[in-house]
């Protein structure tokens, strides 16, 4: 005898890994003024955000100087801003 058998396509399966939401890590450990690194991770940061994901910026070595008053222009400004948006930020 034949069952009748749902396709997979319409079962209920429920995927644990849709319910945890992701964070994308980014690491800093690059010189203030060598690259453009820090505004592009700033950028990153800022588009990860907006779309609702949960983002951590590590910075290590030379990169924590990227982020301390004075160094690069209007770095310190932007983390700040971009930490009341919900960025986390390791250093």
């Amino acid at each position: 005898m034949l069952h009748d058998v749902p396709s997979a396509g319409t079962l209920p399966i429920k995927d644990k890994e849709a319910d945890m939401q992701k964070e994308i890590v980014m690491f800093l450990s690059t010189t203030p003024y060598s690259f453009e690194n820090t505004r592009t991770i700033f950028k990153l940061a800022e588009s990860a955000l907006k779309k609702g994901h949960r983002a951590r910026l590590i910075a290590s070595g030379d990169g924590v100087f990227s982020i301390v008053k004075g160094q690069v222009p209007q770095a310190l400004s932007t983390l700040v801003d971009l930490v009341g948006k919900g960025l986390k930020v390791d250093i």
